[in-house]
């Protein structure tokens, strides 16, 4: 295994920021000092760039099925992607099927990540339906397998959407043996009897999906998820939170000292419901679940991130290209397939929006993209800092590398961007993982299959975070 010396650059974590080198040996940090003279194979000159743990996407969808099409990045091309990003780790979803227990869907997923992800990832488990079986393999997982949190819906009846009893039993189950659950909560019930009435009524161009779906149908299921949580007495995690609204529900858990957690995305923090008036069928590619809000959320939802009301930015990367794929619902929004790319452009747009009009420090913009998504699921400290043993997973991030952001530059395999012709500030220079540099530049420089299936351990919410 070789050698990397990262010298000269700005160190930040999610507590300190210094002048410093970081010295790797056979994938791991071993020394971390000022003035380093060791032989190294590859020495990396970071003068004038920051250097920072890899960034952890913990909520991705390749390779999935979803309404009668399949996600448009699979475990190569949504690594690669991930990589040139500034992403070194992804935990990714294992779609449980009616009538079985956990594990083949784990192997499954498994057998698509092998071969061909370029950097490590892991997997939550999605759980349809809770028999005796899954509840025992729910403690395997967790106590075997490394696999320490399962996702559940209140959305998409008949597809993934489970009953309150379920939830409650499957939060309980966590509660045996330390896994977390995370939650999708949209009020499916009401939402399915919205998107019926708008059919009826021919309303079925794509800004629909958004009309179909406020954001108190989402608050509703957010507070609904949360007492779940409170009397089975365990933490909770929401995902892809996207309005006021629901962040409202997660404050006041936190204010009464619930272990109530939450993750946004780029997309509710940069675009929003004026992007479903595009012209044409434009507006399918924004169709996602939650979809995009009305821009004045925007600001609460930085104000929650920096008040650590959500602990998280994920993306919910998701493809679907516009030819062949979103066009399956030109005549009826509920037939879009949901989803958007963005595993790629995450720390740049956070960096730009977020560091850059000062409403997060670089220390937070750390925590929110690395450190708490490695705390939150069992990944920390071998992953989500820059500290001796850690894993070398670093992003050397250039905040004076100007990027216009599009289908041609970037190379999620998808022939839209939802933010096309945006011109960013602060991009990766050099991506390295398990002490090797995989990206230079715009070139990627590692090894399809080189990524790792990595196990975790339980999550380190009930502890606070």
């Amino acid at each position: 295994m070789s050698t990397t010396l990262v010298r000269n650059g700005t160190v930040v974590t999610a507590s300190d920021r210094y002048q410093g080198d970081v010295y790797i040996d056979r994938g791991v940090v071993t020394l971390i000092g000022q003035g380093l003279n060791l032989p190294a194979d590859t020495v990396i000159d970071a003068s004038g760039l920051l250097v920072m743990p890899g960034g952890i996407d913990v909520h991705t969808h390749l390779d999935m099925p979803f309404g009668g099409t399949t996600s448009a990045d699979d475990f190569e091309t949504g690594t690669i992607a991930a990589a040139h990003g500034g992403t070194t780790t992804i935990i990714d979803f294992a779609i449980q099927g009616f009538g079985e227990g956990l594990y083949p869907a784990f192997e499954g997923w498994m057998k698509k990540a092998e071969g061909k992800a370029a950097i490590d990832y892991a997997f939550h488990l999605i759980v349809r339906e809770l028999t005796d079986l899954v509840s025992g393999d729910m403690d395997k997982m967790t106590r075997h397998e490394g696999v320490t949190s399962f996702k559940l819906f209140m959305a998409y009846p008949g597809v993934f959407m489970v009953d309150d009893a379920t939830i409650f039993r499957a939060l309980r189950k966590t509660g045996e043996n330390g896994g977390l659950v995370c939650m999708h909560a949209e009020n499916g019930g009401v939402i399915d009897l919205l998107v019926q009435e708008a059919l009826r009524k021919g309303q079925k161009a794509p800004k629909y999906h958004a009309l179909t779906r406020p954001p108190r149908a989402e608050s509703e299921a957010t507070g609904r998820a949360i007492a779940l949580a409170e009397m089975a007495g365990v933490p909770i995690y929401i995902v892809h939170l996207s309005s006021a609204d629901a962040l409202q529900k997660v404050r006041e858990a936190r204010d009464m000292g619930l272990p109530a957690y939450a993750e946004t995305c780029p997309q509710y923090l940069f675009l929003s419901y004026d992007n479903y008036e595009e012209p044409g069928f434009n507006g399918a590619k924004y169709v996602m679940s939650p979809p995009l809000r009305e821009k004045w959320h925007q600001d609460v939802l930085w104000k929650g991130l920096a008040k650590n009301d959500l602990q998280v930015i994920s993306t919910d990367h998701c493809p679907f290209c516009m030819d062949e794929q979103k066009e399956l619902g030109k005549d009826d929004f509920s037939k879009i397939p949901n989803g958007a790319p963005g595993v790629e452009t995450r720390l740049t747009l956070v960096h730009n929006g977020g560091v850059r009009q000062n409403r997060i420090s670089l220390n937070r913009f750390v925590e929110l993209c690395s450190t708490t998504p490695a705390k939150m699921f069992g990944l920390f400290p071998r992953k989500g800092t820059i500290a001796v043993g850690s894993d070398a997973d670093i992003v050397v991030f250039d905040p004076n590398k100007q990027q216009t952001l599009g289908v041609k530059t970037l190379h999620m395999r998808v022939d839209y961007n939802p933010y096309e012709g945006t011109v960013v500030q602060g991009a990766p220079a050099f991506v390295v993982s398990q002490g090797r540099v995989i990206v230079e530049g715009d070139k990627f420089v590692g090894k399809r299959g080189a990524g790792r299936f990595i196990k975790r351990g339980p999550s380190l919410a009930p502890a606070g975070l």
